[in-house]
């Protein structure tokens, strides 16, 4: 993934207005990011921990999503599949939801996917970033068919969000 910017960031959300996007929380570190090992761009807010963002590079451009996830559990950590990357974590998966775009979005219809709570899936797939022993399966797929496999996932959400 190329470096991004914090106006191209804020630029491309498509399922909050032009004014909460200008007001939303984006990393001060872009400059020290893994860019190259990214597929996509997603971080939490730190000071709302119900907010977490996905920007997403397309063919059309980048597109970034505001979403909305609940706080951490409380209750007994479960094992969960991240919907994107496939990555099974032992209380790490979060259910998120976004705003439908447009219309859809204003009458408060929403989409929802489970994610890796840290939204770190390309670290993850890529072995960059550790799982608790058990956590991680033995895949066969090589590090660029995972990566287009949760690029693929990422469209097809982008396209519930934006369709």
């Amino acid at each position: 993934m190329e470096p991004l910017t914090e106006p191209q960031i804020r630029a491309a959300f498509v399922n909050c207005s032009k004014g909460e996007a200008k007001r939303l929380a984006v990393p001060k570190d872009l400059a020290t990011r893994p860019w190259p090992d990214l597929d996509f761009f997603g971080w939490r807010d730190p000071q709302a921990s119900d907010r977490a963002y996905l920007a997403i590079p397309t063919g059309d451009g980048l597109r970034a999503l505001a979403l909305r996830c609940p706080p951490p559990s409380t209750t007994r950590p479960r094992r969960s599949m991240c919907a994107m990357c496939l990555t099974t974590h032992t209380g790490g998966v979060s259910l998120m939801v976004a705003a439908r775009a447009g219309k859809e979005g204003k009458l408060g219809n929403t989409v929802g996917t489970y994610l890796c709570a840290d939204l770190s899936c390309s670290l993850y797939l890529r072995g960059l970033k550790d799982l608790p022993p058990g956590d991680r399966l033995s895949e066969t797929l090589s590090v660029p068919e995972k990566a287009a496999r949760t690029t693929a996932n990422l469209a097809a959400f982008l396209a519930k969000v934006t369709g």
